[in-house]
C-alpha cells in the first residue's frame, strides 16, 4: 500500500523519536489483515520513502485511532525528513 502520511516528534524522557502516522484508511487495511498476534500490537512490515526501503515494524497509536511507523535516524538523514514534513511512504505487510 502507498500513502501520505505527516511526520510527528514524540518526546520521551530524554529521547526524542519520530514516527509517520499512518492514515486511517490503511490503518483499517492493515487490521483486516489475518496475523498472529504481536507484542504490543506491532506488525511486521518493508517500508520505502524515496530512496531508502528497510524492515521495521509499526505499532497502534491510541490517541491517533491508526498505526505509526517509526522513523530512525538514518532513514531521516537520507531522506530529508524533519518534523511536521509530509513523506510518501510504501508499505508491504509481513506478517500476514
Amino acid at each position: 500500500m502507498e500513502f501520505d502520511a505527516e511526520v510527528f516528534r514524540w518526546e520521551a524522557r530524554t529521547q526524542a523519536w519520530y514516527f509517520a502516522a499512518v492514515p486511517d484508511e490503511p490503518s483499517a487495511d492493515i487490521r483486516e489483515i489475518p496475523r498472529m498476534p504481536r507484542g504490543f500490537g506491532s506488525v511486521r512490515v518493508r517500508a520505502t520513502i524515496g530512496g531508502s526501503t528497510w524492515q521495521t515494524s509499526i505499532f497502534p497509536d491510541a490517541a491517533r485511532g491508526g498505526y505509526v511507523l517509526p522513523l530512525k535516524q538514518a532513514i531521516r538523514r537520507a531522506e530529508s525528513i524533519g518534523s511536521d514534513d509530509i513523506v510518501r511512504v510504501m508499505l508491504e505487510v509481513l506478517d500476514a
